[in-house]
């Protein structure tokens, strides 16, 4: 009997140096958390008319690579098609342009104040390259990501919802 104490005893002794280590290998920083693919469901962007910016079914990808690289795009789904992309008309470009953006770049985390800042290299907005563009994270779990953008180009506050892609 004296012996099985001993066992129990010495499992539930090496169970409790291990959890620590156990508990800290859980725990992900920010930075590891947002490593994946992630799809666009929803924002707070609106028109000037009130209308959701990306419109009824938009579609977008947020890629956010390990070694510190990132591509980000949102498009409406109710842009016009057209045949040829270098011959369409004024106002299919101008649908084109105003139902999609696009941005790729590095990007660096700020575990702390859990912001995300994005160093634009190349925008479909040719005046965000160059530009460092902060997210304020709020939620963020192994399946949903949420962000505000606490400053849009037109000076609006955003909040944008993605879902991991698996």
């Amino acid at each position: 009997m004296t012996q099985q104490r001993i066992s129990i005893s010495l499992i539930a002794l090496l169970g409790f140096i291990l959890l620590p280590s156990v508990v800290l290998a859980q725990q992900k920083s920010i930075k590891e958390q947002l490593v994946g693919t992630w799809a666009y469901v929803s924002s707070n962007a609106k028109l000037p008319d009130g209308s959701p910016l990306w419109g009824a079914n938009p579609k977008g990808l947020f890629i956010v690579a390990p070694d510190g690289h990132f591509s980000w795009q949102v498009f409406r789904s109710d842009r016009p098609k057209f045949t040829n992309r270098l011959s369409a008309t004024a106002d299919e470009y101008k649908a084109t342009m105003l139902g999609s953006l696009a941005y790729f770049g590095t990007y660096s985390v700020n575990e702390a104040d859990k912001t995300v800042i994005f160093h634009t290299e190349g925008s479909t907005f040719p005046h965000s390259e160059g530009e460092s563009l902060k997210r304020i994270i709020t939620t963020l779990t192994s399946d949903e990501l949420i962000y505000t953008n606490p400053a849009t180009t037109t000076g609006a506050r955003i909040e944008a919802v993605w879902k991991r892609l698996k």
